[in-house]
């Protein structure tokens, strides 16, 4: 079975053009992108777009969809394992409620791919994955599971266990802790290798697929000097991925993360500044870091901001002076680059999964609204 869209109107993501195309889906994923498709297959389903906006899936590169359920109370709440500051060994998917009402505002909003992750009161919080919006099982959602291990610097792990005079009581009491997780698994890396290894210990086999450059390492870090700590520790044990979550204060060390090629998943943006590490929160860093060179994706952190305020966060940095192209970038390509599905979603390119959406008007027109979300070439969304 084919879908033809025709008429779609989308947005080029390598030059900003708008352009004209024409869109066939085979099962399940994009088969042409063409301007004029003429050559149909006999068994296609046509939809006309008429000239509407038709975009690459939008992605919510850390969230807590699922694992932070809505309407519940705190029998939903199970971001945190905070029975002990280290947990390397607790996975996201074991928490995710398929059925939390979020993944249908999720699929309303236009957000067809998210990453979840464990919170950040945990110095190591643990494993996370990326999984697509649709869809009741979530082993038939995900993507990609690990797809990064989540620590956690500055005020959390502090004002949750520090209080209570546990470690850590203070930033180097975090990163202690992160160091000696990682030595120890160099250790048992080691004992492996040389087939010395008497019992398997879950935690640090959960480590083992970051030191060997398989998933990336998820730093939770505000402040400018726990976002250079974050690089410190990646260099140490000489990490090859990193993403800074959050990175209020990234653009004052821009250059340097530059210069290293590191991420930034940048907010939650829709928040007061409820903590010190927000003070300088403001959307004028997404525009200086993006001239910087620093690749950037915008996030909800659901649900800190709910999921289907991703578009506005977008909006609202076009409104500071980002370009349309760019906050397009930050929602499409650039956070499946950060997640490293990029072979997969983020682009309408021939061979990536068929997720788009249609909208009624210009993407970061406010009253615009998502008219049609198609995941792995069905529709899953109909206004």
């Amino acid at each position: 079975m084919h879908t033809l869209l025709r008429n779609c109107l989308t947005i080029n993501l390598d030059n900003g053009n708008t352009e004209m195309i024409d869109l066939l889906i085979k099962e399940g994923k994009i088969a042409r992108v063409s301007q004029t498709i003429i050559d149909i297959p006999e068994d296609c389903e046509i939809m006309d777009i008429n000239e509407r906006y038709v975009l690459p899936g939008f992605i919510d590169c850390h969230t807590h969809l699922g694992i932070i359920e809505e309407s519940t109370g705190k029998i939903g709440i199970d971001n945190n394992e905070t029975s002990d500051s280290v947990t390397p060994h607790i996975r996201a998917i074991d928490a995710i409620n398929t059925r939390d009402i979020a993944f249908n505002d999720a699929i309303k909003a236009g957000v067809t791919t998210v990453m979840i992750t464990p919170g950040s009161n945990n110095a190591v919080g643990g494993l996370v994955a990326v999984i697509k919006t649709a869809g009741s099982i979530i082993d038939q959602m995900i993507v990609r599971s690990p797809a990064g291990l989540k620590i956690a610097l500055g005020e959390n792990p502090i004002t949750t266990y520090g209080v209570n005079n546990k470690c850590p009581v203070t930033r180097m009491g975090t990163t202690a802790l992160v160091r000696e997780l990682f030595m120890k698994t160099e250790d048992y890396m080691e004992e492996k290798k040389n087939g010395k290894l008497t019992k398997r210990d879950i935690r640090l086999e959960a480590v083992i697929p970051l030191l060997k450059g398989e998933i990336s390492l998820r730093a939770h870090a505000h402040r400018a000097d726990d976002i250079v700590t974050a690089v410190r520790i990646a260099e140490e044990f000489k990490i090859e991925k990193l993403v800074i979550e959050h990175g209020t204060e990234a653009d004052l060390v821009a250059d340097y993360l530059v210069e290293r090629k590191i991420p930034i998943a940048f907010g939650p943006m829709l928040t007061p500044r409820s903590k010190m590490e927000l003070k300088n929160r403001g959307y004028g860093t997404i525009l200086k870091l993006t001239k910087a060179g620093v690749k950037v994706s915008l996030i909800s952190d659901h649900p800190y901001n709910a999921i289907e305020q991703i578009r506005t966060i977008a909006a609202l940095s076009v409104a500071e002076g980002l370009s349309e192209h760019q906050a397009l970038k930050c929602l499409t390509i650039n956070p499946a680059e950060l997640l490293e599905c990029h072979q997969r979603v983020g682009l309408l390119h021939v061979g990536m999964d068929a997720d788009m959406i249609v909208l009624t008007g210009k993407p970061f027109d406010l009253n615009s609204m998502v008219k049609l979300t198609i995941i792995n070439g069905n529709v899953v969304y109909r206004k």
